[in-house]
């Protein structure tokens, strides 16, 4: 038997299923989608996912074939056959024809392992092998998760900024009518409509660009979730004031856990894979034992048409044992590299220590400068309201130039669009961080 059950240990979180595995089943589409409700949607859809529950399925049923081998072994042979010339044996020097011109055999053979290396180590590693294949399916949830909560929050503020495009083309149209209706009566002259009609289609050309630009994330979003690509956008539910509930400067105060990684639970287990796999080297000095019991019905005749009237029956049962004395050092160089593999395991731990270290270390900062940035902008936000209102006030008394009411309005439209590209910033850093920290799970 091939050491099949350790490579599959080691290679069955790679699995890469055919595509027509990955057919979608007929689901009724949501009817409003808040980001868990996208999220659940998205571990049962996504071809990823369900491409790994596949690999689940098949590494447990390797393993139980693998574990079938422990049961008795019950085989069948049967062989009719015809002599055109009968064999010839010497006896006393002289030549003489044996045996009969048809015969038939058939035998039953019982075969019970009692001891064998490959089995013992099925036996041993089934549990680590399942676990193995359930924690390569956990962490492509993971990435899943963190994957469809950016592209939601992409889209939902997306939105958010084209509604400020929205209220900016509606300030920009009434400014626009002022400006006309001054201009009739002789109040100012022709430029400051013409400042308004300018500004306005600015504000409309990024509006167009905006929408377009939803729309391909939408799709993203959809293809994350492996939501009908014919269907209509995703109806989110949540809304602005929802996600800025949820930015906070909380998360800067835990510490990273490198138990809490996925990454590491799948490398212990490899680990463990590896010890097993050093055992399994070191038990090829031992005899591989089983036991058989044989039956077989034998009939033989001269004449074809009653060769089953007479019946020849022999059985026999055994003890097989088998011991590789010399192998021109094969096993020792196989313990040796078995050894030496799970020696590079150890560095593979300090690797990914290191990792994610770095990672956390560079999420943090992120997240840190990102929430630094939002708290910033949301307070510009408020000023840049409270100058454009306040010059539109005095721009109608007669104190200010309508060029400073433009130049606040675009203050204004300026520090909301990059106030809602702030919150999504610090809401794609947290996800990151919950990463690299190791809490953010598939649990929805």
């Amino acid at each position: 038997m091939k050491r099949a059950f350790y490579f599959l240990a080691v290679t069955c979180g790679m699995f890469i299923s055919p595509q027509v595995f990955a057919q979608q089943p007929a689901d009724s589409l949501l009817t409003s989608a808040t980001l868990q409700e996208c999220i659940r949607y998205a571990i049962a859809h996504q071809p990823v996912i369900r491409q790994s529950l596949l690999d689940e399925a098949i590494t447990d049923r390797t393993v139980k074939s693998k574990l079938a081998d422990w049961y008795p072994q019950i085989n069948l042979d049967y062989n009719i056959q015809h002599y055109m010339e009968l064999p010839t044996s010497i006896f006393g020097g002289n030549p003489t024809k044996v045996g009969v011109a048809n015969t038939s055999t058939a035998q039953f053979g019982l075969n019970q392992n009692i001891f064998t290396r490959d089995l013992l180590l099925a036996t041993n590693t089934a549990k680590e092998v399942r676990k193995q294949s359930r924690q390569t399916t956990t962490r492509n949830q993971i990435d899943l998760v963190a994957d469809v909560s950016k592209a939601y929050y992409d889209v939902l503020l997306t939105a958010e900024q084209i509604n400020v495009l929205n209220e900016d083309i509606t300030r920009l149209e009434r400014s626009l009518k002022d400006a006309n209706n001054q201009y009739a009566s002789g109040v100012v002259d022709k430029i400051d409509a013409k400042r308004a009609t300018i500004s306005l289609n600015n504000a409309k050309a990024q509006q167009k660009s905006a929408r377009e630009l939803l729309t391909a994330k939408q799709a993203y979003l959809k293809q994350l979730m492996g939501y009908p690509a014919n269907s209509g956008d995703v109806p989110l539910v949540q809304d602005s004031s929802s996600l800025a509930a949820q930015v906070t400067g909380e998360d800067t105060l835990l510490v990273a856990d490198y138990k809490n990684r996925i990454e590491y639970q799948l490398l212990e287990t490899q680990q463990s894979l590896q010890q097993a796999n050093v055992k399994y080297n070191k038990w090829s000095y031992l005899p591989t034992v089983s036991a058989f019991v044989n039956y077989a019905f034998a009939y033989q005749s001269a004449d074809f048409g009653k060769l089953y009237s007479n019946d020849y029956p022999n059985s026999l049962l055994g003890l097989k044992l088998s011991l590789p004395i010399f192998q021109g050092g094969k096993r020792v160089h196989n313990i040796r590299m078995a050894e030496m593999q799970l020696q590079r395991t150890q560095w593979d731990f300090a690797a990914l220590r290191s990792q994610i270290n770095s990672q956390y270390a560079q999420a943090m900062a992120t997240y840190k400068s990102n929430y630094n940035d939002y708290l910033t902008l949301k307070e510009n936000v408020q000023m840049a309201k409270d100058v454009y209102d306040m010059l539109q006030l005095q721009y109608k008394e007669g104190i200010k130039t309508y060029l400073d009411v433009l130049i606040s309005e675009t203050d204004l439209r300026t520090a909301q669009l990059n106030f809602y590209n702030s919150m999504y910033q610090v809401l794609s850093s947290r996800i990151d961080l919950q990463k690299a920290l190791g809490t953010l799970t598939a649990n929805y």
